[in-house]
């Protein structure tokens, strides 16, 4: 009975978050396109399929992400061994990253519009190594990023200067990259965080920060996805200026 009840209550928590867009939805199309919505048995099935799915997701983020993320930060921490650390660090960011879908999906219709921009051939093996060039540069820069987020906590850095000192590189990158390679590096910088990276990388901020002792996780845990969203603008411009 206690199970059915948090079911239900978690079903109408992500029916409640995603009600601002259904009506956001209703009302352009009925009040000010003043037409009825197409295929609504459809969209009414796939908003149902939404909420299940957003239900589902963020019980496994809680129960499964949240959970191993910090539980591996406290025993790296309570190791000791700070260059196995940052190993763990770049794998993780690296490893989420390249299986992010909302990047496999940028970086494949940036290699079509790179083709049909006349900076690649346009075949398959042609685009398919281009998108998977994409994907590997974005998910090293994040690997890089976060190790430095790792290390910041370590040492107890604060984190606006390293900020202020990744947007001025970003700022320069942006003088001399291609301008077609621009608007794709700065949408990387936004897809890389999303739904597998944000959970782990948000874990393992928090879980090292609660175990250094003299750290604040306020403070210290949260930043890492900063970062990760930083770097990928800077490496995927570099990208550009290669290829």
């Amino acid at each position: 009975m206690k199970s059915l009840k948090a079911i239900l209550a978690a079903l109408l928590d992500s029916l409640r978050d995603l009600l601002p867009i259904i009506l956001v939805i209703g009302f352009f199309q009925l009040a000010v396109l003043r037409q009825p919505i197409p295929n609504f048995g459809e969209i009414a099935v796939g908003f149902l399929f939404v909420i299940v799915g957003l239900t589902l997701f963020v019980q496994g983020l809680n129960m499964g992400l949240f959970p191993i993320g910090e539980a591996m930060a406290y025993s790296f921490a309570s190791k000791g061994n700070l260059v196995w650390l940052l190993c763990f660090a770049f794998a993780l960011g690296f490893g989420t990253t390249v299986a992010e879908p909302a990047l496999i999906a940028v970086a494949g219709e940036a290699a079509v519009v790179a083709a049909q921009g006349g900076m690649i051939e346009h075949n398959e093996p042609a685009l398919a190594a281009y998108a998977f060039g994409l994907r590997l540069t974005v998910a090293v820069s994040v690997g890089i990023a976060i190790v430095i987020g790792v290390f910041r906590i370590v040492m107890g850095w604060p984190i606006q200067n390293l900020i202020l000192l990744g947007y001025g590189g970003v700022v320069v990158m942006t003088i001399f990259a291609p301008h077609e390679i621009i608007g794709i590096a700065y949408d990387s910088g936004g897809v890389t965080t999303s739904t597998i990276t944000v959970p782990l990388v948000t874990a393992l901020g928090v879980g090292l920060a609660s175990s250094i002792k003299g750290r604040n996780p306020m403070v210290d845990g949260f930043g890492l996805i900063a970062f990760a969203s930083l770097t990928p603008m800077v490496f995927v411009m570099g990208y550009g200026m290669l290829v």
